[in-house]
């Protein structure tokens, strides 16, 4: 940091990690649904938190939302019916950067539905 007002450093101290380095996510969505602005918005605010996180996305089947940390299924649309809560995956990928074990989100708001 300079110590001029208005800078802010993001980078981590020398020799420690970004956070969320190491944790690797897959989010598999369903493009034709309109899905994509969903995990735009998600990967967003992971990023916000997580700097240092690897963000994947895959095209999935219909109705698919999917989720996974490195390599292990959190998430899924198709079993829940909804997406997942932004604190819950920022939960589950803190879990994950302290090499904690992850445990499935069942929780999930409601898809949008325009009349």
């Amino acid at each position: 940091m300079s110590g001029e007002p208005g800078q802010v450093s993001v980078a981590p101290p020398p020799g420690e990690a970004e956070p969320g380095s190491g944790v690797r996510i897959v989010v598999e969505y369903c493009e034709p649904c309109g899905f994509e602005a969903t995990y735009l918005e998600l990967a967003s605010a992971v990023k916000e938190q997580y700097p240092g996180i690897e963000i994947e996305s895959r095209l999935g089947g219909t109705g698919a939302f999917e989720i996974e940390i490195n390599g292990q299924l959190v998430f899924s649309k198709l079993e829940n019916g909804g997406f997942p809560y932004e604190k819950d995956l920022i939960e589950a990928i803190r879990r994950a950067s302290n090499g904690e074990p992850l445990e499935k989100i069942t929780n999930s708001r409601p898809p949008c539905v325009i009349l």
